[in-house]
């Protein structure tokens, strides 16, 4: 599993900080035991840039559970929290690419990195993931949902999509939320 993080020694500490904030998250808690055992979102791949803090732990570890492969990287260096990062990256299995106070080429070879994974779906706090994809990264967007205008959209309790195969794998996926 490819990661860089500050130091995988600070995990045990990231660890402790996570179940904390956890217990103040009991609704996330509920859909990771639900996305456990019904794995909606097995085999699709998620791009995040975000803030890594323990309550972006707690959501990635949700959507993990659910089935997905994820990827994250820091959206903003300066409140990376090194040992949040680690903790994913030796308890959780999670590629993590963040690093407080990383320099500039630093933060963008880690947006890099979380393109390499060819997202199908992206998080992106600040848009420098979604415009790396649009710039410098063109050829993977043919990967991503939503990549058009009305490609996918949800009208009356309907899921509607310019592409059948994406309407039938995200029905199926995500069947048990649109029912």
């Amino acid at each position: 599993m490819e990661y860089d993080v500050k130091d995988e020694k600070l995990a045990k500490q990231g660890k402790l900080r996570i179940e904390w904030a956890k217990q103040s998250m009991p609704v996330l808690e509920r859909i990771k035991e639900r996305f456990s055992k019904q794995k909606p979102l097995k085999g699709m791949r998620l791009g995040a840039c975000l803030h890594v803090t323990t309550e972006t732990a707690a959501l990635m570890q949700t959507l993990k559970a659910g089935g997905a492969q994820v990827r994250l990287c820091a959206s903003n260096p300066l409140s990376t929290q090194d040992d949040v990062a680690a903790s994913l990256v030796k308890h959780d299995r999670l590629a993590v690419f963040a690093i407080k106070g990383e320099n500039n080429k630093t933060y963008y070879d880690h947006i890099h990195a979380v393109v390499d994974l060819k997202p199908m779906f992206t998080m992106d706090d600040g848009a420098d993931l979604v415009s790396t994809l649009h710039t410098k990264r063109k050829k993977f967007l043919e990967f991503v949902y939503g990549r058009f205008p009305m490609d996918l959209f949800i009208d009356g309790g309907s899921i509607h999509a310019a592409f059948p195969s994406q309407l039938s794998l995200i029905k199926t996926r995500l069947n048990v939320w649109f029912c």
